[in-house]
């Protein structure tokens, strides 16, 4: 039976495949080859992809992945800290870059109704391309990155009342007070399910979850509590993406947030791919092509005054020039969710089929130019002439301490809490080396937590997981689990992600040394000889030989990688 969504599904990532290197050989950030591969796949391109509503039901998920993830790299706590810049920041941000835009239309001849409109589309960017970059440049934690987050946030609430508020805008009337009202009721509800449940219920699940040990399980699991919270939020008229991120901020307090983001990222870079390419099949090359300048200054025009309103509120919350430089570049695009509302406005006669391909090209130019001004943004900041500006644009209004989440360095690492690792942590506390412990047990984990041990439940073979341990900072990893595939795998991927760490593992066999130092191990401790030495030892003790001489002994057959067991040199003369 054939399946055309298959077909078009092998075409994509065949393309995609394609597009994309060619983008890594000349040094184009993947969002855009995403977005070239849409571009030539779809509709106005080469036509060759009939599926597109199947590529947006894809893209929609590769959202809710997104956000998914980055509601359980954030937490509650994190999320009050940035409130102020959510609820201040956010509001200021959208309602004068409404207020900006609606005087602009005005000047340019459009009508009261339609301005207003512009002004909505134009005041959100977009939460999925911004974010996307600021995690691969793990920038989410710096000032800038929860500012725009924060900033986003809010964003995404308001979409809501501006779809509600779009049909009075036409002419139309109704009930649009009272959703309101009843909107705002069904969001009370949804937070407070959100805080039971990271409160009692998530937590009390998971861990009888993970005590089963079945991978299977514990993934679905996940899988449900996000796309249920994404259905509840979504039933309650709220956004996908809203609902997405607080799915994964009920997650995130638990002891197993950074194992469910293992699980997740590969899903999420797969679905996320859709969404960007789903942008570039918008993009209608014939109506970009006989109008380029035009375009084009309508594009830089409303970067530049998304990124002036966008500093100018981030200065007026008290964050120096810099920050504020970096959170309107940020800022300075056209969002995905402006999609959406313009569908509404066209479905009330708010928008006409050329300002609607107008409005298309310059959001889907904005969204890819994003990756290019995120990565300049950081020079435009630190360059000369603004450094020459008076100190308190440099250090801010009223300068404020940050939080910041302290990592270790130069630490140590212990994979696995048996015997060996317990008697290991326990050196290591004695002589005030820092360390962290992962785990799989989550009964361990629940235990030596509420003894204060810096332990985290997770599988180590995951790199997210050996990224959140801070790996690239730390001195030693000692691998002590009994897993031979998972050793190896950890091992490789220890010695990628950090090429000067120095690794100790455990082996039961002998034959099992040398595979381990050919993945990158410095140290490989092999109990079958570790108990064959204390036989020895004893035995030879009780005859008499000189302890120097054992000890020697021990020496050469540990420098020579234990080969003297297999072919012993003469000890005694």
């Amino acid at each position: 039976m054939e399946i055309p969504f298959l077909q078009d599904i092998i075409i994509i990532f065949s393309l995609s495949i394609l597009v994309l290197f060619v983008c890594h050989q000349v040094r184009i950030p993947a969002i855009v080859g995403f977005i070239i591969t849409g571009l030539l796949i779809g509709p106005h391109g080469l036509a060759v992809v009939k599926s597109v509503d199947e590529v947006e039901i894809l893209a929609d998920i590769g959202i809710v992945f997104l956000l998914f993830t980055i509601g359980i790299e954030f937490s509650v706590k994190k999320l009050l800290h940035i409130k102020k810049s959510a609820i201040l920041g956010g509001s200021l941000q959208v309602f004068i870059t409404i207020l900006v835009t609606f005087f602009i239309a005005r000047k340019l001849g459009f009508q009261f109704d339609v301005s207003v409109f512009l002004g909505f589309l134009i005041a959100l960017s977009s939460t999925a391309i911004v974010l996307k970059v600021l995690q691969s440049r793990a920038e989410i934690d710096s000032p800038h990155g929860r500012t725009t987050f924060a900033i986003l946030i809010f964003q995404d609430i308001i979409i809501v009342p501006m779809m509600l508020f779009t049909p009075y805008l036409s002419g139309m009337t109704g009930s649009a007070g009272i959703s309101l009202f009843i909107l705002t009721l069904k969001g009370i509800g949804i937070i407070l399910l959100v805080y039971v449940s990271a409160k009692w219920i998530v937590p009390k699940v998971l861990y009888q979850i993970t005590r089963t040990r079945i991978r299977e399980l514990f993934l679905l699991v996940i899988f449900v509590i996000c796309l249920a919270t994404v259905w509840i939020t979504s039933s309650a008229g709220l956004s996908l993406a809203l609902g997405a991120f607080l799915a994964g901020l009920i997650i995130s307090n638990s002891e197993y947030s950074h194992h469910a983001l293992s699980n997740v990222l590969p899903f999420r870079d797969i679905f996320i791919s859709f969404f960007f390419i789903s942008i570039g099949m918008l993009l209608d090359i014939d109506f970009l092509i006989r109008q380029p300048v035009f375009i084009g200054l309508v594009a830089l025009s409303i970067l530049a005054l998304k990124t002036i309103v966008a500093g100018s509120i981030t200065l007026l919350l008290g964050f120096p020039l810099r920050t504020g430089i970096l959170v309107g570049l940020t800022l300075s695009q056209v969002g995905e969710f402006s999609f959406i509302l313009s569908k509404t406005g066209i479905d009330h006669g708010l928008l006409s089929g050329n300002d609607y391909q107008l409005f298309l090209s310059v959001s889907v130019l904005t969204m890819a130019a994003t990756p290019f001004i995120i990565a300049l943004a950081p020079r435009i900041a630190d360059s000369r002439l603004l450094k020459r500006l008076p100190g308190k644009l440099k250090t801010g209004l009223y300068p404020k301490k940050e939080i910041r989440e302290t990592k270790k360095q130069d630490h140590l690492i212990i994979i696995g809490y048996g015997v060996n690792g317990r008697n290991l942590a326990r050196a290591a506390k004695a002589a005030n080396i820092p360390y962290t412990i992962i785990e799989m047990n989550p009964d361990t984990v629940r235990t030596e937590k509420a003894r204060g041990e810096p332990i985290q439940y997770g599988d180590a073979t995951s790199e997210s997981l050996l990224k959140n341990a801070n790996i690239k900072e730390a001195k030693i990893l000692v691998v002590a689990i009994s897993d031979p595939a998972a050793t190896n795998r950890i091992t490789r991927m220890a010695r990628q992600l950090n090429p000067t760490i120095y690794i100790i593992v455990r082996t039961r066999f002998i034959q099992r040394i040398k595979p381990l130092y050919t993945l990158g191990a410095d140290e490989v401790i092999p109990e079958e000889f570790e108990t064959s030495v204390e036989i020895f030892t004893r035995v030879l003790m009780k005859y008499l030989v000189p302890k120097d001489e054992i000890n020697k002994f021990i020496s050469e057959v540990r420098s020579d990688s234990y080969e003297m067991l297999r072919k012993p040199k003469k000890l005694l003369r």
